[in-house]
């Protein structure tokens, strides 16, 4: 992803300590759960998930709460409560 299409939380300071790579899976992971249902977006969160350990990419508690934060931050209403929800569904996944 370049620059110029980079979704802007990805230059908030929030993220900075993120690496690139990981920031861009982020990215995609956020684009693509635009407009999904619950039903939707957890069939494709899975597969998602299990690229990331493919390609060893991990995130730390950390990471996960800053990149959270900043999309958090340049997100509308709707984005808040989509987001609100994937958090909440998503809680157990992985554990």
């Amino acid at each position: 992803m370049d620059n110029n299409s980079r979704p802007t939380w990805m230059s908030d300071p929030l993220v900075k300590d993120i690496p690139e790579k990981k920031l861009d899976f982020l990215g995609e992971i956020f684009a693509e759960s635009q407009g999904k249902s619950q039903r939707e977006l957890m069939m494709s969160l899975m597969p998602m998930m299990n690229r990331a350990r493919q390609e060893n990419l991990s995130f730390s508690p950390q990471e996960m709460a800053a990149a959270i934060a900043a999309i958090r931050k340049y997100s509308s209403e709707e984005e808040l409560r989509q987001i609100d929800n994937i958090l909440e569904k998503t809680k157990g996944v992985g554990k």
